[in-house]
């Protein structure tokens, strides 16, 4: 099958399309003919070796852990779908190896959800990992309910804009960074947008004087701090950036696969309480510069790359 690999870590010049070993289906999986891959931040920093103490590479490697696409072949013991079933996938296992950036991936069956009827599969190719990670946040670590003041980070980018979404339904009030050319989007989201830079915190003082009742940290450091001391009262802080944010008396957070939480999040986009934006697609093999794009660290909800099939199905 046609995939992007890479044999080392490096920048995007590592970056190959070309012919690869069809994966094997096992018990446990399920052979997803893909259509679409969205990119994420942790797919370049995998490729550069930065999680390189916690995945073991077993190059060469295909990135990328987004995918929607068709079920071509359950394994023995996936009994939970069936041939032709669309589905999306968070598919990140323990090693880095059979990525998403390929014509088929076979995906753990705990990876996967059904896909919303009512998305494309660009559209549903962006909403797994950064949609996961906005879940398990606003709703699980920092337990937002109605009447909250939310603080969140990047609320523009692929996690902020969900979290944004997720902590509207939940009946908060949100405040969100961002530049200003993205002001009117976040408002379109139901947020409050502050810009970034010097006199952030006065500008999100002048908003919540008494404080913010949840953080949600997606850039760490000063970014980080700044955060904890805008947080009211027993006010509560999540990253995902900076693991220093347990000294602060917050939580570290790391998204998990977990198919009953991608289950929701399909049926949130089909009642229309989620939306996902997609700004811009790539075919395969120009995966490398939907790689440059994301690295600019500047885009406005998801980059995907899509699979080019001859036939429909």
């Amino acid at each position: 099958m046609k995939a992007i690999s890479y044999r080392a870590y490096g920048g995007p010049e590592v970056l190959e399309y070309g012919d690869v070993r069809d994966p094997k289906v096992g018990p446990d999986t399920v052979l997803v003919k893909v259509r679409a891959a969205a990119l994420n931040p942790v797919d370049y920093k995998c490729r550069e070796g930065y999680l390189d103490a916690a995945l073991d590479p077993v190059f060469p490697v295909i990135p990328a852990w987004d995918v929607a696409g068709v079920v071509v072949q359950p394994g023995v013991a996936a009994p939970e779908f069936a041939v032709g079933d669309e589905v999306i996938g968070y598919v990140r296992e323990d090693f880095l190896s059979r990525g998403t950036l390929a014509e088929y991936v076979a995906a753990p069956v705990r990876t996967l959800a059904r896909k919303p009827r009512n998305l494309s599969f660009e559209e549903a190719a962006g909403l797994p990992l950064a949609g996961l990670t906005a879940y398990q946040v606003i709703t699980k670590a920092l337990a937002v309910t109605a009447g909250d003041v939310v603080l969140v980070h990047a609320a523009a980018g692929g996690v902020g804009a969900f979290a944004v979404q997720l902590a509207r339904h939940a009946g908060a009030r949100v405040i969100g960074t961002a530049s200003e050319r993205n002001h009117a989007f976040l408002r379109e989201l139901g947020a409050e947008p502050v810009t970034y830079g010097d006199g952030l915190a006065e500008r999100v003082r002048a908003l919540a004087p008494e404080g913010v009742d949840a953080a949600f940290d997606t850039i760490g450091g000063d970014t980080l701090k700044l955060s904890a001391d805008l947080l009211a009262p027993g006010g509560r802080l999540a990253s995902i950036a900076d693991g220093s944010v347990i000294a602060l008396g917050g939580q570290y957070c790391f998204v998990r696969p977990d198919p009953a939480d991608l289950t929701r999040l399909t049926e949130l986009v089909e009642q229309d309480v989620l939306t996902v934006h997609v700004q811009e697609t790539f075919p395969l093999e120009q995966a490398a510069d939907a790689f440059r794009l994301i690295e600019e660290g500047r885009t406005r909800g998801k980059i995907v790359v899509r699979v080019d099939w001859a036939e429909e199905g």
